[in-house]
């Protein structure tokens, strides 16, 4: 039985851009966003709305391919392909664009995307998190501060700040209490469907209402596990699945793992879990910029170096979630997540003793069949142990 709530999920995504587009008329302000490092709170402290803008379909690829080189990953690509094209309305309703240097390919991208939009990118340090590294990401958040402010003629002043903090801490606590609900044997609903609850969240522009969709989702979901309703049994292997972004259009990983007898039951890549699991102090006596730093700095990415938060957080994941086996996707193309997963496997298998697949693929259903060997060869194992 699928959650009713499902429903409005399912039509989100479009309902959304017709709040976009009434928004726009009504003078408002809207950021367009590429990675999780961005910190909506100062967004949402300009009076500006934040949206998501991270490329996750095959159709605009095509379209990227005469400015960007094929071999790239396809994220990059889609979200450049959405850019040229202008199919995406969200990117269309954008005033300005904010993004991080992240991987070398987005980096490169930018430059090319900014001549279509005004950009600003923030500069993330990715060596040790130390002290030198917290001084410098909080000076790229007072620039953004302002960058922002001479942008859209307004003043953000630091009480705008901790209320913009009070509500993304009420939207993370909301959206974990929604990952938690198939922490539960078996899991209440599928990871398709919990991916697609998750993804098209982030083209909400009114937080207020999306965080009353997800609480509403989240009552329901525990509904039916309180009745023991759910489409998979107790012998249903749990899969928790860890490395680059999944968006509805690119979940083609998840549905076969599903499809071939496997529940997946959690999502540690930044699209998933990844950027909830720590909130923004929100303590009187710290300082503001400190405290976004502090939370931003510590998002598990593979652009980090060295990336133990990353291994912290799958072991906390597959304890909570009680995982069979982790599956490790990779865009191909994505060199720092790629050349991560060997120490994964490793760690997944000798510190974690769990079966581990690393995936890579893109967008295109070429090597579907392909993948589904593997996979139901994979889960025969599982099973078979």
């Amino acid at each position: 039985m699928r959650p009713e709530s499902m429903k409005i999920f399912d039509e989100l995504r479009n309902l959304n851009v017709l709040t976009v587009q009434n928004a726009k008329r009504e003078g408002k302000k809207v950021v367009g966003c590429y990675c999780t490092y961005t910190p909506q709170e100062l967004i949402l402290a300009s009076g500006a709305s934040p949206v998501t803008l991270c490329g996750t379909r095959q159709e605009p690829i095509p379209a990227a391919e005469r400015d960007l080189p094929r071999n790239l990953c396809p994220l990059i690509k889609s979200s450049y392909g959405f850019a040229v094209t202008a199919k995406c309305p969200y990117f269309e309703a954008a005033d300005v664009l904010v993004a991080e240097t992240t991987c070398d390919g987005k980096k490169k991208m930018y430059e090319l995307m900014s001549k279509i939009k005004p950009m600003h990118v923030m500069n993330l340090p990715q060596g040790p998190k130390g002290e030198e590294a917290l001084v410098a990401w909080a000076k790229e958040m007072n620039i953004l501060k302002d960058w922002l402010a001479e942008k859209f003629e307004v003043e953000i002043t630091e009480a705008d700040i901790r209320k913009a903090i009070k509500l993304m801490n009420r939207e993370r606590s909301a959206m974990r209490n929604l990952h938690a609900t198939t922490k539960v044997k078996p899991a209440p609903i599928t990871g398709v469907d919990l991916l697609v609850s998750v993804w098209t969240k982030g083209f909400n522009i009114n937080k207020e209402d999306g965080i009353t969709l997800v609480e509403q989702l989240t009552a329901e979901i525990e509904e039916l596990t309180a009745k023991g309703i759910s489409p998979f049994t107790n012998e249903t292997p749990r899969i928790l699945l860890t490395g680059c972004p999944v968006g509805f259009g690119s979940e083609k990983v998840v549905r076969l793992l599903e499809e071939s007898g496997a529940s997946v039951v959690a999502f540690e890549n930044c699209s998933g879990y990844k950027a909830l699991d720590r909130l923004v102090d929100e303590s009187e006596n710290k300082d503001v910029m400190v405290a976004l730093a502090e939370k931003y700095l510590n998002i598990p990415c593979s652009c980090m170096t060295p990336n133990e938060g990353r291994f912290d957080l799958i072991n906390k994941m597959a304890k909570e979630y009680q995982v069979d086996a982790i599956v490790d996707l990779t865009w191909q193309a994505c060199h720092t997540y790629n050349i991560e997963a060997y120490a994964i496997r490793d760690y997944v298998q000798n510190q974690l003793s769990l079966p581990y697949m690393h995936l890579e693929t893109d967008y295109s259903e070429s090597d579907v069949e392909q993948l589904r060997v593997r996979v139901q060869a994979f889960l025969e194992l599982i099973q078979g142990e």
